[in-house]
């Protein structure tokens, strides 16, 4: 692809520089709520899936899976009522797309969750926003407002025999809030905790009943797809994983910020060209934020889709890129995230609620000079235990930066353990840790 291209297409953050893009006047003038207009007025709901289904749309939290078939899954199923859930939760260090599209283009998410629930048949959409998410709540609270004013959505929407509402709730800070189970446990005013798996929210949801629950990104692309067909949406990006990626930067990066470009976009090109090079010597990069295995200089060829880093042994996750030069310590940083895991547990099940603990008692060690080699086989073995025996994707992930620092860094770790010795003066061997 040509860099013109690059820079060139954008899909959900399109309007964002527009003056006053947050309002509806603005958003109309921009060919806003056409989609749903077209939907309405000359589309069935299967019809609406299937074209999604062949954009190859996938979700942009994380997990990357098929959004047209979630929908086909949720229209399906036999039950009702049926809900509409958008993850606005954004937990994810290093993560903050999806903050500007809710700040600055609010009514391209509601269009796209009002076209998501005519395709499967829900007469009502919850979001749910993180909750020190303050100017973008209010934001959008206006914005459903202005939406239910103009006739864009409460009952029988632009004339039709279509009804859909909108409501918000906001979140209390939990990072496992951002798997789709425990955000609908929240939802429901319960503890945010995973559940079981199958059956799947499609099938049982909020309130037991068939959901559908994407994120904010995810749905901001339903109106374009939509209006412009799923075979304009195939054309951008990797043929893999089509369409454009939010992609965050931030760490040792001389101009962080957030970047939408097509998917596939190489590493290498998005440092340089965007993030203007890396402040000092590049070391590592955790592509999809804490809960994804480092990467090193001898990835930076890899094409910035989600197959493509799985390849290479990571996650891209939500794109959340954090960059680290050679002045940080591994064994600390690792330490870090295994804190964050440790807080962040829902303690619903012991595999993540004890090995979450454990990593960071072991790495608390190391750090400390009280270390053992031993430790580093026990950490990546915990890390396949967890993996396979947690319930959901935070104890899944929990020890994947972990095992990837001590897989590619372990002469730092080892030299922890047999020197008792931090080349970098961070990691306080010898001492207390505060």
């Amino acid at each position: 692809m040509n860099p013109v291209k690059f820079r060139e297409t954008k899909i959900v953050l399109k309007n964002i520089h527009r003056p006053h893009s947050r309002r509806l006047k603005t958003y109309l003038k921009a060919g806003g709520y056409q989609a749903l207009k077209k939907v309405l007025k000359g589309m069935n709901p299967q019809g609406v899936i299937k074209e999604v289904e062949r954009s190859r749309l996938v979700g942009r939290g994380g997990a990357a899976f098929p959004t047209g078939l979630k929908w086909e899954f949720a229209r399906e199923a036999k039950d009702i009522p049926k809900y509409v859930v958008c993850n606005a939760d954004e937990g994810e260090p290093g993560t903050f797309k999806d903050k500007q599209i809710l700040e600055k283009d609010p009514h391209l998410l509601l269009e796209g969750m009002a076209i998501c629930g005519y395709a499967i048949g829900a007469r009502q959409g919850n979001i749910y926003i993180r909750g020190e998410y303050f100017q973008a709540y209010r934001i959008l609270k206006e914005a459903v407002k202005e939406a239910e004013e103009k006739g864009f959505l409460g009952k029988n929407i632009l004339g039709e025999d279509f009804s859909f509402s909108i409501s918000l709730y906001r979140g209390a800070g939990a990072y496992v809030c951002g798997e789709e189970t425990a955000l609908l446990d929240s939802l429901e005013g319960k503890k945010g905790q995973s559940r079981v798996k199958p059956p799947f929210p499609a099938f049982e949801g909020f309130q037991n009943k068939p959901t559908v629950l994407n994120n904010v990104e995810t749905l901001a692309n339903i109106p374009d797809i939509i209006l412009k067909g799923a075979q304009w949406f195939l054309k951008i990006g990797s043929q893999k994983t089509p369409g454009t990626k939010i992609y965050c930067l931030s760490g040792d990066i001389q101009r962080p910020g957030y970047y939408e470009l097509p998917t596939g976009i190489k590493l290498k090109r998005l440092l340089i060209d965007y993030g203007k090079g890396v402040k000092g010597e590049l070391k590592a990069i955790l592509p999809g934020g804490v809960s994804s295995s480092f990467l090193t200089r001898k990835d930076l060829s890899v094409a910035l889709d989600w197959p493509s880093v799985a390849k290479r042994g990571s996650q891209l996750g939500s794109g959340a890129i954090i960059i680290l030069n050679d002045t940080h310590c591994m064994v600390d940083i690792a330490r870090r995230c295994a804190q964050f895991f440790a807080y962040e547990s829902c303690g619903k099940c012991s595999p993540c609620r004890e090995g979450t603990k454990r990593t960071r008692e072991l790495l608390t060690n190391i750090t400390l000079g009280r270390g053992e080699l031993s430790d580093l086989e026990l950490l990546c073995e915990l890390q396949e235990v967890m993996y396979d025996t947690s319930r959901c994707g935070l104890g899944q992930a929990a020890l994947n930066a972990v095992r990837s620092a001590i897989l590619k860094f372990r002469d730092e770790f080892e030299e922890h353990i047999r020197e008792r010795r931090c080349r970098f003066g961070i990691c306080p061997l010898g001492k207390e840790s505060s």
